[in-house]
């Protein structure tokens, strides 16, 4: 393999993944999962279901799928932590569980100055397949793609537009932040 040339001491000529913007825990309980990370000082998290009733044009290896888990949404400075507790249906969460057992599932990247078609683009024309993919609350589409034999994770690539306002949670975990 021939590699790309180095173009500074933080770069590639082939760069094109920018910082880690997600950190994804898949978990068999979420409340637990968000406990330990609010002991670590991780929160509030909104708590939503995503499935077929909150997604569109839900895939998991290529064919149409109707699998759905909870999520749980985290910020802790300029990062965004999410937990993952599969609920019903085969997705790549319940293949890492029966594989792997709880704990880091994938990270989500920045590529900053591409549109997502052309992010999404990029990383199938490296030669990674979408393993999973939806369009979240109509306006929020993601992909996962199938890195985890290259680097032993698999990145997910989503967009969310400047002016989406996130929806209500089904809960807040531990509980609401104060109304501003």
């Amino acid at each position: 393999m021939a590699f790309p040339t180095v173009t500074g001491e933080n770069s590639l000529s082939n760069s094109f993944i920018g910082n880690t913007k997600q950190v994804c825990l898949v978990t068999r309980d979420i409340h637990r999962t968000m406990a330990g990370l609010v002991k670590l000082g991780i929160g509030p998290w909104r708590v939503y279901t995503f499935g077929p009733d909150t997604c569109t044009d839900i895939t998991y290896r290529g064919n149409p799928s109707k699998h759905s888990m909870r999520l749980a949404l985290a910020n802790s400075e300029d990062m965004m932590w999410e937990v993952i507790q599969p609920l019903d249906g085969t997705s790549i969460y319940t293949d890492f569980l029966d594989e792997h057992g709880e704990g880091i599932h994938h990270i989500a990247a920045k590529c900053d100055g591409m549109a997502y078609s052309d992010q999404v683009e990029k990383m199938q024309s490296l030669g990674y397949e979408i393993i999973q993919s939806g369009v979240w609350a109509e306006h929020v589409p993601f992909a996962y793609f199938g890195t985890e034999g290259d680097i032993s994770t698999t990145i997910e690539l989503f967009d969310i537009p400047e002016d989406f306002v996130l929806p209500e949670p089904d809960e807040w975990f531990p509980e609401a932040p104060p109304a501003s």
